[in-house]
Formats: C-alpha cells, structure tokens, sequence
C-alpha cells in the first residue's frame, strides 16, 4: 500500500485540495471542505475500455441499446421505456417517500424474467421480507444480499451475475481502501465508480438509491450524478399520498420526464390520469383560479393555478408562490402594471400550483396573469378554458413548445376554450374548441374578462 497522504475533499463538487481554507477554490462555496485521507501509492482507477489509440467515429459498431422493463408504465416511462443493459441509475429523495418500496416492488415483477438481486445497507433481510409480505409481492426468485462492504458486494455480483441489481443505498457501503467512514465524499464517489465500471463491463443494470441533503439535492460530491447515467428525483409531500418521479438526467432518453404515483397500502402505483390530480375538484367555479398546460418531458399535464389578491396591511406587499418562481411573479405584476395598466402594489399576491406539483417552464406566465387578474376583480375566467403562453417585459405574448400536444390534452380532458399565443395557432383548428389567439397581455385580459 503506498505512503497515506491527508487531502481536503469539497463535499459539493469533489474538488481536492492539500489545505483547509473556509471556501472551496473550485465551486465557490462556503464550509464544504472535509477532511481525507488517501492513499496516495494506491492505482484503483482504471477506464471502461481496454481499447487504446484513435478510433474513427465511423468505424464504431453500434446497436440499439437493449431495454428491459420494469413492469410499471410510469416507472418506464421517466426512464424512457425501461432499464438499459448495463445502465446506471441514481435514485434519490426525502426519507420515508417511498424510494425503497418502488424499488422492491419493480425487483420482485422483474425477477420472474431476469436474474435480479436486492443488496440492502440499511434494513437486515428480516424488515424487507416483512415489507415484501405486506405489499404481497411474489418474490420467490428475488435474491438479497444485506451487505455494506464494497468488495464483498462485487464479488457476490460478479460470482451471480444479475442482469439487475439495486444498491441500498450508496452512502452505506464503504471500500476498506479508503479510510474515512461510510457516507463520506471519498467513500461515496470511489463506490459509485466501481460499481459504475462492473455494471459497465458485466452488462448489468444497476440501480443506486442515494440520500438528500435538507435542500433536497443528492448527498455527496456533485460528481456523483456525473458518473451514473439516470438520475431521479422523488417529489412530493410525505403527508399527501401522491409520489412525482422526476428526470434530471438520462443519456438514453428524454429528460424531465415525470411519472406519477399513489402510495396505497399495496405500495406504490402508477397514476394512468395524473391530470386529474392537479385540477380542482370543485364544482363551481369561482374567481382567482385558471387551468394551464405545462410540458413534462414528451407528456402534457394540465395544472390548476389558483391566485389570491387582497388589500395589504403592511407596508411591503407580500409575493408568495408555491410551485412556481417567485422572483418571476414579481417581474409579471410588473408587466401587469406596465402594459395592462392593472396596478397591485398595494396588494398581497398569492400564487399557488394545485397538487403539489412544481411548475419551472415560462408557459405558465399567461394563466398566472389570468388568475390574477380574475382574483382582483372577483370575476371568474369561466367555461372550461385553458391557457399557456409566456410574457414578455414588453407584454408580449410568446409562442411555446408543443402547442399541438397541450391543446390535444386539453381537448381530450372535455375543455372546449383555449387562450393561446397567436404563433402556437394549428392550421387546422380541433373541433369542439374556440381558440382565442392573442399577441400582447391586453388582449388576453380583454378576451376574456370583457
């Protein structure tokens, strides 16, 4: 073994360096430094491929990446229609959310076709055979391994040879290489990049499950989601029973794909309607509310934007959003006030996105207005209307992606009016529909509240 060396490892972005300083000199931030020691002797990393030289692009043989599914239509659907062979997957999340629940229960409906293996860092074989029990999962040919050393792991895995395994979760497991204690930078980043270069080299699927930090990114060095191919992202309200399975990252499909799931008392499954989830249930309409549609990945979803305007009693006005930017609703009252002549600086502005369910696309900036303004003078925007279209400072109104596919959503859920942008117009216009085109913020206001 070579001669140990103490280093300082940056727990944001992985960066090394040989003393301690309050910032990190690679990222920037503040008290991210820890302490580390390697083994400065010591040779463990080695390339994916044993190929050297130069190779023309056109040369290289390539295939269809091989899928396998997970037996659950929204779980293939973020991964972008299923497991690739010998892909990485990084899933992480609040505790308690439910990440090891779907995982148990996409393992036991995978193991009746593949060779599948459950290694568990967390919870003894005896807590999972008694999740299993109550889910009333068929897993006779699931293997489990509960186990947190590195080499034991992949020896069992290269011995087996799975075509999936999960790994629960990485800060569990620790290399008797490296000296600091599991959970560490060092101790994370080297587990994750060999279990990376086995699945790699065995054609394996693995699937990492990874802790959170309170601000709800993956604990660990950023480099984490570097080496992995896949990375999700569990969403929602431990005390709501709807779960969002959110994309981040996905060499072999589509990001920000968002799959949507119940926890019941079978554990988790998948939601064919998710709209229906984030629309209001009430039967009479009333003032302040407007439906848009919002682009998740390649699938539209409609999203009630609920807005309250009343009279501050403070001197600084309130802005408050839940779901959506608030720094963005700030710029659109601005608009408002601007180009619409419809003042609220005098007024507390709350905004909030029905469901739970977090809006991050400028589309959204048309319906806001619209609940808006229908909050402030109690007039309700009426029928069933939907809306999407993004701002501009000078109150134009933009054209947004896939107008097509959020109008066809919109027709196929009943509603029948739709405020669009004037360049998201389609040629041939869907029947059953009034399409209320518009270029500029006042004429939306005025289209539909005149």
């Amino acid at each position: 073994m070579g001669k140990s060396k103490t280093m300082y490892v940056c727990s944001s972005c992985g960066g090394q360096t040989q003393k301690w300083a309050g910032q990190c000199p690679h990222c920037h931030e503040w008290n991210v430094l820890q302490e580390t020691i390697v083994n400065k002797g010591a040779e463990r990393y080695q390339p994916l491929s044993n190929a050297g030289g130069l190779i023309p692009i056109g040369a290289i043989e390539t295939s269809e990446e091989a899928r396998f599914s997970t037996h659950s239509n929204e779980l293939d659907r973020v991964l972008g229609g299923g497991l690739v062979t010998g892909g990485v997957v990084l899933i992480g999340g609040d505790p308690g959310i439910g990440k090891s629940t779907l995982l148990l229960q996409a393992m036991s409906a995978m193991s009746e076709n593949h060779k599948a293996i459950y290694v568990s860092g967390e919870e003894s074989a005896q807590q999972i055979g008694l999740r299993a029990q109550r889910l009333d999962l068929k897993s006779e040919k699931l293997s489990l391994l509960s186990e947190i050393q590195l080499n034991t792991i992949l020896t069992t895995l290269a011995r087996e040879k799975p075509d999936v395994a999960v790994i629960d979760s990485i800060q569990t497991i620790y290399s008797e290489d490296i000296q600091p204690a599991p959970g560490s930078v060092s101790q994370v980043r080297e587990c994750a990049a060999q279990l990376t270069r086995f699945a790699k080299a065995n054609a394996t699927a693995l699937l990492l499950v990874g802790h959170v930090t309170k601000e709800g990114a993956i604990a660990g060095p950023r480099v984490l989601e570097h080496i992995v191919d896949t990375v999700l992202y569990f969403e929602g309200d431990t005390h709501s029973s709807f779960r969002l399975v959110r994309s981040i990252k996905n060499r072999f499909g589509a990001a920000n794909e968002l799959g949507v799931f119940a926890m019941t008392d079978r554990g988790l499954r998948g939601v064919a309607n998710p709209s229906a989830l984030f629309l209001s249930q009430q039967e009479k309409q009333v003032a302040g509310c407007c439906v848009m549609v919002t682009q998740e990945g390649s699938r539209p979803l409609l999203v009630e934007l609920q807005a309250l305007v009343d009279t501050s009693h403070s001197a600084n006005s309130r802005r408050l959003t839940v779901g959506l930017e608030q720094n963005r609703l700030a710029m659109l009252l601005a608009v408002l006030h601007r180009h619409a002549g419809i003042a609220a600086f005098d007024q507390d502005v709350f905004v909030n996105a029905v469901g739970g369910v977090r809006i991050n696309e400028p589309a959204s900036d048309l319906p806001v207005l619209l609940a808006i303004v229908s909050s402030l003078r109690g007039h309700v925007v009426g029928g069933k209307t939907v809306a999407f279209g993004e701002v501009g400072l000078s109150g134009e109104v933009r054209a947004v992606q896939r107008g097509q596919d959020r109008l066809k959503e919109a027709l196929k859920l009943g509603f029948n009016r739709a405020i669009i942008p004037t360049a998201n117009a389609p040629k041939v216009i869907p029947k059953n529909m009034e399409l209320i085109k518009v270029d500029h913020i006042s004429q939306a206001i005025d289209a539909v509240f005149r």
